[in-house]
C-alpha cells in the first residue's frame, strides 16, 4: 500500500493522476498545511522539508518501505516501479526527463510566486509592484516555452509520461496566476486532451469541507501557510 501525504494543490495532484493512471493503490493522509501540520515532528520524519506531497510505499523494491518527498521524485519513482510513464526510446525518455526537470525549476515555482503576489497577497493587503510585474513577466515567458514546445509535438515528449503530469496540474490553475490560456492555443489543446483522461478526472476533496480546491485564506491561514517555519 501506498500513503500519500497530500492537501490540495497542483503539486500533489501530479501524485494522485500518476497514481491514477498506473492503478496503483493507495491511501490518503490528509495533511492541513493551513493548520501547521506540516511542521510536526512526526510530518518532517517524512518530508523533512515540510511541504506536500509526500509518499510511503510501503512495499517498495525487495519489500522494503521507501519514503519520498518532492514531486518529480515521487513520479520518477512511480514510473520506475511500474515501467511506465518514461517513454522506452532514449531520445523520448530524457526530453521527458528535462521537461519534467524544466516544470519542477520553472513552471511550478514561478506560477507558485505569480499566484502568491498577484492573488493571495493582495487580498491580505499587501501589494508589492515590483514582484508582481517581475513574475507576471516570467510565468508569461515560461508559458511561451510550453506553447512554443506543444505547438509542434502532442505531448511534451512525443507520448503521455511524467512530464505531462508535471505541467498539467499547474496549468488547470492558470488563471490563478494570471494566465489567459487563450492566449497561448497550443497549451489550452493539450490541456484539454489531458483532462479528458480518467485519471485526470479524480480530485481530492477536503475532508473538513468537502472542497476540491483553495481559492482564498484567512489572515491566520495566510501566516501558517507563507511562513518559513513553526513558531
Amino acid at each position: 500500500m501506498i500513503d500519500l501525504y497530500s492537501y490540495l494543490g497542483p503539486n500533489v495532484r501530479k501524485a494522485v493522476i500518476a497514481l491514477e493512471e498506473l492503478g496503483l493503490e493507495y491511501r490518503v493522509v490528509w495533511v492541513d498545511i493551513t493548520a501547521g501540520e506540516q511542521f510536526a515532528s512526526s510530518y518532517r520524519a517524512v518530508n523533512p522539508n515540510a511541504k506536500v506531497p509526500a509518499m510511503v510505499d510501503n512495499d517498495g523494491p525487495d519489500g522494503r518501505r521507501v519514503v519520498l518527498f518532492e514531486s518529480a521524485a515521487i513520479l520518477l519513482y512511480l514510473a520506475e516501479k511500474t515501467g511506465r510513464l518514461l517513454p522506452a526510446d532514449p531520445e523520448r525518455r530524457w526530453a521527458a526527463v528535462s521537461w519534467l526537470a524544466w516544470q519542477v525549476a520553472n513552471h511550478g515555482p514561478m506560477a507558485g510566486q505569480a499566484t502568491h503576489f498577484l492573488r493571495y497577497a493582495p487580498e491580505q493587503g499587501i501589494e508589492v509592484p515590483y514582484a508582481q510585474d517581475r513574475y507576471s513577466r516570467e510565468i508569461e515567458r515560461i508559458y511561451g516555452v510550453l506553447d512554443e514546445r506543444l505547438a509542434e509535438h502532442e505531448y511534451l515528449a512525443d507520448e503521455f509520461s511524467v512530464a505531462d503530469i508535471a505541467c498539467f496540474p499547474w496549468v488547470r490553475v492558470a488563471k490563478g496566476h494570471h494566465i489567459d490560456l487563450a492566449r497561448y492555443p497550443a497549451v489550452a489543446a493539450w490541456s484539454e486532451r489531458i483532462a479528458a483522461r480518467p485519471s485526470a478526472k479524480v480530485r481530492l476533496s477536503d475532508p473538513h469541507d468537502g472542497s476540491t480546491e483553495r481559492t482564498s485564506f484567512t489572515s491566520e491561514q495566510f501566516s501558517t501557510l507563507f511562513r518559513s517555519g513553526p513558531k
